[in-house]
């Protein structure tokens, strides 16, 4: 709940102020906001991804600053940045390693909100603005992939906007208008540049709404139930500004190790050498956040049902909260729910290892070196990318639908603060526990 401001400006400037430009209130308003005081380590990671923005934006405008958007000297001006500006190499790494550490970080916070039904009534709009959000990082992600201008860039440009021109209708015209001629070149890299520069502005104004659309119902809890009464919160500041400062301080640990440790370990070797449009490498692969995109891409045999399912698999999720019919929100009191989810998830990993795999080179683990199944006409990695697409649909589709209708969840407390177990801790002084239940 968002309830009434608190806030009474005390001073001459305070009061002048907050009838023109109410800042001083919304921070205020922002720090005493009431927050379940049952949120765990998860929630942190939407404080997470905003420090990951935050440092995409300034790392960006900086390296925008020495890059020239051009496809004879892109390449060169990458190095420039890596060689000649004072701490250039660690601006670049540190952007090139955020993009992966802010999808490391979206995944669990989308993945935490599927455990806990953050999606569902009333935060409808919440989860939508969130996929709008994901979408958008997709796009940027995919487009900052292209700008260094090596092999890998060029022909993931090549191969994405050629896709895209199998749509029916729209799809060539909006190839025409990204290659700004007859192929991927100048006009391309132009293009790329300036929408790359361009949309994390635009993320940056849908977190706004995003944060405003979470202050409206108010968040979600790992019980899933609403708050009752103020018993069941706590002021978000300093119980979960402190919370979610630790946390991101130890988020940051891992992505320094990266940096600083293995920079280039998430790049790939190709993209170190400049863009070639007479040499095709040997397999053209996107970064791994967007592997299981690619594997369902490759899984269909038609080029347009494959861009078609490579789409739906990310509009599918728009529509979850009407697709999902359980009146149980947490999957704490769903574990048939949390078996089905287990199983989602690996799916989305193996996606991903088929998507960073050649399709025709697919061993048989234990049999040898060498034995590869297409030469008897079965390639493993095909059909385990189809096998995945299909149960990644499953889970979002019939089984939201279905299970419901057949699983038995658990009681579900009536507030965040009554206990769900019998336990000593909980029974007052000079009480005995609740008898155990028989059966």
């Amino acid at each position: 709940m968002s309830g009434h401001s608190t806030y009474e400006p005390k001073t001459g400037i305070e009061r002048w102020l907050d009838t023109r430009l109410p800042i001083i209130r919304f921070g205020v308003d922002l720090g005493d906001f009431p927050t379940p005081k049952n949120l765990n380590y998860w929630w942190t990671f939407g404080a997470i991804l905003g420090v990951c923005l935050v440092t995409q934006i300034v790392t960006g405008i900086i390296l925008a600053m020495h890059y020239v958007p051009n496809a004879t000297l892109a390449f060169d001006s990458v190095e420039h940045i890596m060689r000649d500006v004072n701490y250039g190499w660690l601006i670049r790494y540190i952007h090139a390693n955020g993009a992966a550490m802010m999808f490391l970080a979206v995944y669990i916070h989308m993945f935490r909100g599927l455990y806990y039904g953050s999606y569902k009534a009333p935060r409808e709009v919440l989860w939508l603005l969130g996929m709008v959000i994901y979408l958008l990082m997709v796009i940027t992600a995919f487009m900052g992939y292209v700008l260094p201008w090596g092999q890998m860039s060029f022909w993931a440009a090549t191969v994405i906007t050629n896709i895209l021109g199998s749509l029916p209708v729209v799809g060539p015209p909006i190839t025409t208008w990204l290659w700004g001629g007859f192929a991927v070149d100048d006009p391309t890299l132009n293009r790329f540049f300036s929408l790359h520069y361009l949309l994390p502005f635009v993320i940056a104004g849908v977190v706004v709404l995003h944060i405003w659309a979470l202050h409206v119902p108010g968040n979600n809890n790992p019980t899933g139930v609403n708050v009752k009464s103020e018993a069941d919160t706590v002021p978000f500041h300093p119980y979960y500004t402190i919370k979610d400062a630790f946390g991101a301080g130890v988020f940051l640990i891992l992505f320094a190790a990266f940096v600083f440790y293995n920079p280039d370990g998430m790049g790939h070797a190709d993209n170190y050498v400049p863009a070639n449009p007479l040499v095709t490498p040997a397999h053209i692969v996107p970064e791994w956040y967007l592997l299981p995109y690619y594997a369902m891409l490759r899984a269909v045999p038609n080029k347009l049902l494959g861009v078609l399912t490579m789409f739906g698999a990310i509009g599918v999720l728009f529509v979850l909260p009407w697709l999902d019919r359980s009146k149980v929100r947490s999957m704490r009191y769903r574990p048939t729910a949390r078996i089905f989810l287990a199983l989602f998830l690996l799916t989305c990993l193996v996606l991903g290892w088929c998507g960073a795999h050649e399709p025709d080179a697919a061993v048989i683990p234990g049999v040898g070196p060498g034995f590869v199944l297409v030469d008897y006409g079965i390639n493993t990695d095909v059909w385990l990318s189809r096998l995945g697409t299909l149960l990644y649909f499953a889970y979002l589709i019939p089984v939201q639908l279905f299970l419901p209708l057949f699983e038995t969840p658990l009681p579900v407390p009536e507030s965040i603060s009554t206990p769900v177990l019998s336990h000593p801790a909980s029974v007052p002084a000079g009480a005995t526990s609740a008898p155990e239940k028989k059966g």
